[in-house]
């Protein structure tokens, strides 16, 4: 997996982004190994994502990623797409609004973040809120993985 390289942009440059389609992340593999380390880390075992005869005769024909490792992933998207405040001492997950897992990742299968600019501002001094709305495609998939309206917070100097 790469370094997460992070974007930086002034307070009023992020804020002019509210509203928009800020972009897309690189692609990332969601290859076996992966899904079996998630597992590993979990202690979720269930046999559709780390037995792969047995998934095999499942509607899925074959093992698939769990849900909540395509939702770790959104950090990885976002350090490609979503810039910080400059000022950032330090940044953290917040929350949720809504998440919802729309389809499977087969083992093997590629993805990707799109990001839209919901919300950004302050809610106490120096301290930031961002809502974003998150799609993850997956390549060749006419359906998303996963959509999520995701919260996060900057403490600023």
């Amino acid at each position: 997996m790469r370094d997460m390289m992070v974007k930086t942009a002034s307070i009023a440059d992020i804020s002019a982004l509210v509203g928009q389609n800020v972009g897309a992340s690189s692609w990332v593999l969601v290859d076996q190994a992966r899904i079996d380390r998630f597992a590993e880390v979990t202690g979720d075992h269930q046999f559709i994502h780390i037995d792969p005869v047995a998934a095999k005769a499942t509607p899925f024909g074959g093992t698939i990623a769990h849900g909540l490792l395509i939702l770790s992933l959104l950090p990885v998207f976002a350090s490609d797409v979503l810039p910080v405040p400059t000022t950032t001492q330090m940044g953290v997950n917040y929350g949720f609004n809504k998440i919802r897992f729309v389809t499977p990742v087969r083992s093997g299968s590629e993805i990707r973040g799109h990001f839209t600019l919901l919300d950004f501002r302050e809610t106490k001094p120096g301290r930031w809120q961002q809502t974003t709305d998150v799609t993850v495609e997956i390549a060749g998939e006419s359906k998303p993985a996963l959509v999520a309206e995701w919260i996060g917070q900057f403490f600023c100097a």
